[in-house]
């Protein structure tokens, strides 16, 4: 019996891993799985002078197999993915991790801008991702027949605009195919390399290192040109730690080194094999490896392909949107959940819409997939160096790993990370400026407003009143009662809620029931139900509650009741509650403490924030908003 409930278990655990393995091949590996669309034909690009030899084409083979191996397989697969804060990757989660390790205030100031830059990169990343994705891919028009070249612009921006309008209508349905179509895209990578690779298997032999060494001594500066093309192989392997929640560490394990890495090695193999029987392919080797007849389904898979991947990059920009709001280093957004079963499933309106201008002005203006490939690179180089140095205070300072062995793999990780982003700083004038604008515009946004709201903080801290005086003076006072319970939102826990004196002041009265809601966000993905709520009586008639969330949860007012009444046994009656919200005027003022600048900026991201009725889902009928002016 104990046999047959053991085989019955590993069944179920074998049958949910390989799920997890076929949907992780689907959304992480989206984007390196489209790489061979563009990676090796740019490292041959005529800009880069590299002479069409056997010995370059080998060359190139052995940097790309091996920027492959060190920064994926190793880097990420086995190094970064242990750094997991309660299951969750990602560059924000990981900046949370560190950050507990860390006491003084310049080191966690460093640190969380360490974060915030790392993270305002991925979005210069999630614009040019779906630009050159879904742009090489339709660029095989041009393989099949000539008579597409003009209409290369306009079917892939036909593309890019429908991908953006289905958001709204969330991703199940589509997501559902997400994992079969990218299968059916590796196993035609894999086919098609062996095909190639048959013609001329001599070309394994780039496994060697040497060749990468002897590449590099005879081509010197050009070659480390070239290295900013064969870094193309590996944009994307961000994904691989940010959706370690989605999918866990060992399904994202098993994809790769059973199926995603042996299908995308062969396929760059192949390409060099075409290349060594045919050196004019490589002009754009990974079509021409499809006989004539099979370029246009090809070209149909590729995009579909590159859809997926661009589906991806989407989506983790509406994710780490969400996790910046909720952390404090973005102003709230309106998040719309576009799924009842995943709290994944997630559209943020203003996001879409900003990516969609920024990604059709990409393609109009660079072109062709060529001119993206130079502004491509930079942006995920800086932020594999931001999460190589956040990973090392992790394993060092929370969890106390071994310092030789620690420092030993940094090094290495950091040192090859370093190489490739200054390859890829050779091109910033030649479109890797774009990324970094981006990428230095939302990192002034992230950091204005979370020193703004501790500025703010700091104000209104000033003039708060100690909660047992002003108790006190109430039952000296004995103003009017009225009916009801009045919740006043307030972030401070120190004081009492500026909202409260205002209604006091204005009304001369005070509801029988008074609470104090505080809603805060611990640095963890998911809080338990039963750590949510911590609640303090301070009075009669007064309360505190404070509610707790996760970076990866919606605050949500009725969620709270619940738990108040099946957890303490406080019922709450919505017809019956008020909420009183404070409304600050912020007045821009001459101190040291933020440039005036940024102090309009702060103020113009306030004002265009989504109401917190809204963000904390408070019935609108049941608020009231009292205002305050503020010196910021």
């Amino acid at each position: 019996m104990n046999s047959s409930t053991s085989s019955a278990s590993a069944g179920v655990g074998k049958k949910n891993i390989s799920s997890l393995v076929i949907a992780a091949i689907g959304v992480v590996y989206g984007d390196i799985g489209t790489s061979p669309l563009y990676a090796l034909k740019e490292c041959f690009s005529k800009e880069h002078g590299i002479p069409l030899t056997s010995d370059s084409v080998f060359g190139v083979l052995s940097l790309l197999f091996w920027t492959i191996f060190i920064v994926v397989s190793l880097k990420y697969l086995v190094f970064v993915l242990r750094a997991d804060n309660n299951g969750e990757g990602g560059i924000l989660a990981l900046m949370a991790l560190a950050l507990r390790g860390v006491k003084g205030e310049r080191s966690r100031w460093w640190i969380a801008g360490l974060g915030m830059f790392g993270a305002a990169m991925f979005y210069g990343d999630g614009m040019i991702t779906p630009a050159i994705s879904v742009l090489s891919a339709v660029e095989g028009l041009e393989v099949a027949t000539p008579w597409f070249s003009d209409y290369v612009l306009p079917i892939t921006i036909a593309i890019i605009v429908a991908l953006f309008l289905i958001q709204r209508h969330g991703t199940t349905a589509i997501g559902k195919l997400f994992g079969p179509i990218t299968c059916i895209w590796f196993l035609t990578l894999a086919l098609l390399g062996v095909y190639h690779i048959a013609q001329a298997p001599e070309i394994l032999a780039a496994i060697s290192p040497h060749y990468g060494f002897r590449f590099a001594f005879e081509h010197g500066w050009l070659a480390f040109i070239v290295l900013g093309s064969v870094f193309l192989a590996v944009t994307g392997t961000e994904a691989l730690y940010a959706d370690m929640g989605h999918f866990g560490s060992k399904a994202i394990r098993v994809a790769w080194f059973w199926f995603v890495m042996p299908a995308l090695l062969l396929n760059y193999f192949g390409q060099g094999a075409l290349i060594l029987n045919v050196p004019e392919s490589s002009a754009n080797p990974f079509y021409r490896m499809a006989p004539s007849w099979g370029v246009l389904p090809l070209v149909l898979l590729a995009t579909c392909a590159t859809v997926i991947a661009s589906q991806a990059v989407i989506t983790g920009a509406f994710s780490m949107t969400r996790q910046a709001i909720l952390m404090g280093y973005c102003p709230r957004m309106r998040i719309v959940h576009t799924s009842e079963q995943e709290i994944g499933q997630i559209y943020i309106p203003t996001v879409n819409w900003l990516l969609l201008a920024a990604i059709v002005w990409l393609v109009l203006s660079f072109r062709n997939s060529g001119n993206l490939a130079a502004a491509y690179g930079i942006a995920v180089t800086t932020t594999m160096v931001i999460t190589t140095l956040l990973a090392y205070i992790v394993m060092r300072r929370v969890w106390g790993w071994h310092p030789v062995g620690v420092m030993t793999s940094v090094l290495l990780f950091l040192a090859v990370d370093l190489v490739f982003f200054s390859a890829n700083v050779t091109k910033i004038a030649e479109g890797g400026w774009f990324p970094l604008i981006i990428g230095a515009g939302a990192f002034c946004m992230l950091s204005t407003w979370k020193r703004g709201r501790a500025i703010l903080t700091e104000r209104l801290s000033q003039d708060l009143i100690p909660v047992k005086s002003f108790i006190d003076s109430i039952e000296l006072m004995q103003p009017q009662h009225v009916d009801g319970t009045a919740i006043f939102m307030t972030s401070n826990t120190g004081g009492v809620p500026i909202a409260l004196l205002h209604n006091l002041k204005h009304n001369k009265a005070i509801h029988r029931r008074n609470i104090f809601l505080t809603i805060s966000f611990a640095d963890i993905p998911i809080v338990p139900e039963e750590q949510r709520l911590r609640i303090e009586t301070l009075g009669p008639r007064f309360m505190r509650i404070e509610a707790v969330y996760g970076f990866k949860e919606d605050p949500d007012i009725k969620d709270i009741f619940r738990l108040c009444d099946r957890q303490h046994h406080i019922a709450f009656n919505m017809l019956e509650t008020s909420f009183f919200l404070t409304h600050e005027t912020l007045v821009p003022v001459k101190t040291p403490d933020m440039a005036t600048w940024r102090k309009k900026l702060f103020r113009f991201m306030s004002r265009n924030a989504v109401k917190p009725t809204d963000f904390f889902n408070i019935p609108p009928t049941r608020a009231l908003e009292l205002g305050a002016a503020v010196e910021l």
